[in-house]
């Protein structure tokens, strides 16, 4: 018999699951309450009545979205009417498509998260499957009521300069993923976490390596100094000397010569290794303030979830803030981290320590994914040379120019601040 291209059965759950939101369109309600239903969202005497709003969303870099308001035949607390669908698969762009695979993580941390102990705010699951063999899964989930009630509206992401104050946002998110540590370190997350995301230590420490040869590095490097000497005016000071690229060519290369030195360092001590978000941009949370004003923040956007080192999480998420906000509160936050996670019965890990681990993933991160930047920026957007500043409106006008610009200065900004030469220096 030939597979429906529409319907994927469910590896956790055996179900039907929608591939699309078209496959979803026809008799939703029907569908809606069978998914609900095996899931433990929804009773077998409960079933949802109606389908009243089912709308595309538009956003994100992977599959696509559906907003939806149901009514159901008989309301109960705890059951949404404002939902939210994320689909793994878009079939219609073969770019977007390639990341299918990110919702699978997504799904097996929205079980986790129905745990008693989970310690961190999510958008509440409803339902979520996936198929491994196609890469086609479903999560649906509460829709998160920006600008309502107590929950501020969406923070945008590379706009932390439109903040008040940038450092309480941070420090509740780094809290967040402190909290989560310590619930793994404590065993309260047991034995769901091991099962759901089992931590493979040479998967770990061959997680994006440095694609380039020696010659490629100063390839990369040359292009990095062309630019920044084209564009000043996009960059911090400390960036448009000559001297700075001619220190990041010889660093870069001795990261290149000890790469398995560091990635073994990475993930040698467990203390440093935990269940973490990938990416808590600030775009990727919701925040609202209590009845004393004390703020407060729920994760979104789990694609990537996994075992890691710390650092590349708390690099993921803060590598979008404002630069000058970065170098002067960096150290502060990453106190604030381990401080955290000891008080919640995580590993005491000293600050300092956290910081060399910090730099050396920043490192090999950066090196990884952000030396092509100048090419994808002038091809995407050629009158970025036009631009007044960093915060020029024109550099919005691309998402993918505005956050890969932003993101690789602060790399660049925090390599010549921390002198991450210096921190290879430290383990070799």
């Amino acid at each position: 018999m030939k597979r429906d291209p529409d319907i994927v059965r469910g590896d956790a759950t055996g179900q039907d699951v929608p591939a699309h939101p078209d496959a979803l369109r026809d008799r939703p309600e029907e569908r809606l309450t069978a998914l609900f239903r095996a899931y433990g969202t929804l009773g077998e005497d409960n079933r949802i009545a109606r389908v009243t709003r089912f709308e595309p969303f538009s956003g994100g870099n992977s599959g696509l979205k559906l907003v939806l308001s149901v009514e159901y035949e008989r309301p109960e607390t705890g059951l949404h009417t404002e939902i939210f669908a994320k689909f793994s698969r878009d079939f219609t762009d073969p770019f977007r498509d390639r990341r299918r695979y990110e919702l699978e993580g997504e799904i097996r941390l929205a079980e986790l998260s129905r745990h008693p102990a989970f310690p961190v705010a999510v958008a509440r699951p409803c339902f979520a499957d996936f198929n491994r063999e196609t890469g086609t899964g479903v999560l649906i989930t509460e829709r998160i009521a920006y600008g309502e009630g107590n929950i501020e509206p969406l923070h945008p992401k590379c706009m932390d300069h439109l903040l008040a104050d940038p450092l309480e946002y941070y420090r509740e998110t780094v809290s967040a993923l402190a909290r989560l540590a310590a619930a793994q370190k404590t065993g309260s997350l047991s034995p769901q976490l091991e099962q759901l995301f089992p931590f493979d230590a040479a998967a770990a420490a061959a997680d994006q390596p440095i694609p380039w040869d020696p010659e490629q590095i100063r390839q990369k490097v040359a292009a990095w100094t062309a630019f920044v000497r084209e564009c000043p005016q996009l960059f911090p000071d400390n960036l448009t000397g000559t001297h700075f690229f001619e220190r990041l060519e010889r660093d870069a290369l001795n990261f290149l010569d000890h790469e398995a030195q560091v990635r073994q360092f990475l993930h040698a001590d467990l203390d440093f290794i935990a269940l973490s978000h990938w990416n808590t941009n600030i775009d990727n949370a919701w925040f609202w303030r209590d009845e004393n004003n004390g703020l407060h923040c729920g994760l979104l956007d789990w694609g990537m979830v996994r075992q890691m080192n710390l650092a590349y999480g708390l690099w993921g998420g803060l590598s979008a803030s404002d630069g000058s906000f970065l170098a002067d509160n960096l150290d502060r936050l990453l106190g604030h981290f381990a401080a955290e996670m000891a008080a919640h019965g995580g590993p005491q890990v000293d600050a300092g320590e956290l910081g060399l681990h910090f730099d050396l993933s920043l490192a090999l991160l950066g090196l990884a994914l952000m030396m092509d930047t100048p090419a994808l920026v002038t091809s995407r957007l050629p009158a970025i040379r036009d631009a007044k500043g960093p915060h020029d409106p024109l550099l919005t006008e691309d998402k993918v120019v505005h956050g890969f610009l932003h993101v690789s200065t602060n790399f660049l900004d925090l390599w010549e601040r921390r002198d991450l030469g210096a921190s290879l220096a430290a383990i070799t």
